[in-house]
């Protein structure tokens, strides 16, 4: 997915949509954003900051906050930074019509990538942990279906606590 394919989908003299990336600031992570997008259907788009753009994945359902919940993840044209700033109302006859608004955001810390695989660390204020996103197997080149989830959390300190207790008996 490309940016060009974002400008070409959008008028911007129509909607208040961000035309350019802007330069990001000093960041200890990169920028991660989950925005509810009130559209034909009610979805939300997870955007994670990537080669200088906002890679994005539109989810029909809640984001999983929790382990054991996967959600399909749509893979969609990638979008300029300074996208994740933007709240308001795409105008009718606009691509992508309706109401964004901020659910989520924060900084995400990648921990493996692949052209099919992402596992990240996300400290946002909603989602927080290890997640996954995983490319659903393609029966076609154009296919965009991925899966997201979260990870189960490695609990080394519960681990060790047990050990210690069982030393001392």
């Amino acid at each position: 997915m490309s940016i060009k394919e974002y400008k070409e989908k959008r008028d911007f003299s129509k909607t208040q949509e961000p035309k350019e990336s802007k330069t990001m600031g000093e960041s200890k992570g990169l920028l991660y954003v989950i925005q509810r997008h009130d559209a034909s259907h009610l979805h939300f788009d997870l955007r994670l900051e990537e080669d200088d753009v906002l890679k994005s994945w539109a989810i029909p359902k809640l984001p999983p906050q929790e382990e054991g919940i996967k959600r399909l993840a749509i893979q969609t044209e990638d979008h300029p930074l300074g996208y994740e700033d933007f709240e308001g109302t795409i105008p009718e006859g606009q691509y992508g019509a309706g109401k964004v608004e901020t659910w989520d955001r924060g900084e995400y810390i990648p921990l493996e990538k692949t052209s099919s695989k992402r596992i990240m660390e996300i400290r946002g204020k909603k989602l927080h942990g290890r997640y996954c996103l995983i490319k659903l197997k393609a029966k076609e080149q154009e296919d965009k279906n991925w899966l997201f989830f979260k990870l189960k959390e490695k609990n080394e300190k519960n681990i060790q606590i047990k050990f210690k207790e069982k030393d001392t008996k």
